[in-house]
């Protein structure tokens, strides 16, 4: 009877061990042992440290080793289930690598891509990027061009038969220079030094009778740094980026014609979801000596400072808004309203029908501190 009762418990413990290892082999391993980690996921571990120590080794190992070099995950990570997900933060904020258009991926913000201050939204350095929108445009001005003229000796033209229409192309193209300067291996932000180069050309298209001419062509190379700063703003705001500039802004004509200035400024931009976006610069305008100076009041009229705000209103319509303003009683300046219009799909066409109207000084260099209504209608490239 004793040896029935000692078999029959140790079939029970047998049958208990039995299960208990089924169990475990059929309890699916945690994700944070499977996944293809990111390092936000490894920051949220912060309560159980060695858990989070596990998952910054195996994310390092994951960004450095082949896939089949990545040993498997120690027990303390595979027994470990990730933090639940924040729901207040947008789903762009929880990525690390991009997935379904390389370093364009649209998970992430429109400043982020544009300013590829992510991993995820990097494209490396000197690849050729769109700054400002490729533009050919229709041109119509309130009034013909007048006679240029500036305070600076020597420098006041002529009157030339310049009609009020007009062509206007715009060609503007930058590149990344170097990245992690100050955020070095940062695992997710990047600071960036940019070479920018923009061009518009006014072409007098229509003017027969004195053959067609390019009455002006403004050139303007740039040189910006970008860092970016990714502070939670009131209202749902990120202030996303910081950074400095210099720029030169010249026509390349000779005298009476001949404008130029050079500026260094501060920029910033915040965004709201992917509704808004906030842009703004200051600047101080270089000191040049008189003699060389071919228009010294131009700040008065072009201004020092500016900003720009853009609505997305949906995926085929964005609204903007730029305001130059010379930070003066006078309140010289400038406004230009835009209006952008997908043709096609814009997940596959970045081809835009463009609208402008502006009103005030510095249309061009040439006309600086002449006030002018412009209205573009056009067609615009916003990347390639």
């Amino acid at each position: 009877m004793n040896t029935q009762t000692l078999s029959f418990g140790a079939l029970l413990a047998t049958l208990a061990a039995g299960h208990a290892q089924a169990q475990a082999v059929n309890t699916p391993p945690s994700p944070l042992a499977e996944s293809q980690l990111t390092w936000q996921q490894c920051q949220a571990l912060g309560n159980n440290k060695d858990a989070r120590l596990a998952c910054f080794d195996r994310w390092a190992q994951q960004q450095t080793l082949p896939a089949a070099a990545v040993p498997p995950a120690p027990p303390v990570l595979a027994d470990t289930q990730p933090p639940p997900v924040d729901a207040s933060v947008p789903a762009t904020r929880v990525v690390s690598v991009a997935t379904e258009e390389g370093c364009k991926d649209r998970q992430y913000s429109t400043l982020s891509r544009f300013w590829e201050l992510e991993t995820g939204t990097d494209c490396g350095t000197f690849a050729f990027r769109g700054y400002r929108p490729l533009n050919v445009s229709m041109s119509v001005a309130s009034e013909r061009p007048g006679v240029p003229t500036s305070p600076a000796a020597g420098h006041t033209g002529r009157a030339i038969d310049y009609q009020a229409q007009e062509m206007r192309i715009g060609l503007s193209v930058r590149t990344k220079l170097a990245q992690g300067l100050l955020t070095q291996n940062d695992p997710a932000r990047k600071d960036s030094l940019w070479f920018g180069y923009s061009q518009v050309s006014n072409w007098q298209i229509f003017n027969g009778s004195i053959s067609r001419p390019f009455r002006t062509t403004d050139h303007e190379p740039e040189l910006m740094y970008v860092y970016p700063t990714d502070v939670r703003l009131p209202g749902g705001w990120r202030w996303r980026y910081s950074g400095l500039g210099l720029v030169h802004q010249s026509n390349g004509q000779s005298l009476p014609y001949s404008r130029s200035w050079n500026r260094a400024y501060l920029m910033a931009g915040a965004e709201l979801d992917n509704r808004f976006t906030v842009t703004g610069r200051v600047w101080y305008r270089l000191p040049e000596d008189a003699s060389s100076d071919d228009n010294p009041d131009i700040a008065d009229f072009v201004g020092r400072a500016e900003l720009t705000t853009a609505w997305n209103i949906n995926r085929d319509n964005t609204l903007a808004l730029t305001v130059r303003n010379n930070l003066r009683s006078s309140g010289r300046g400038s406004a230009r309203l835009e209006w952008l219009k997908a043709i096609g799909d814009p997940l596959k066409s970045n081809l835009r029908f463009h609208t402008q109207l502006f009103y005030g000084y510095g249309d061009s260099l040439i006309d600086y501190n002449r006030k002018r209504t412009v209205l573009n209608i056009g067609l615009s490239l916003v990347d390639f």
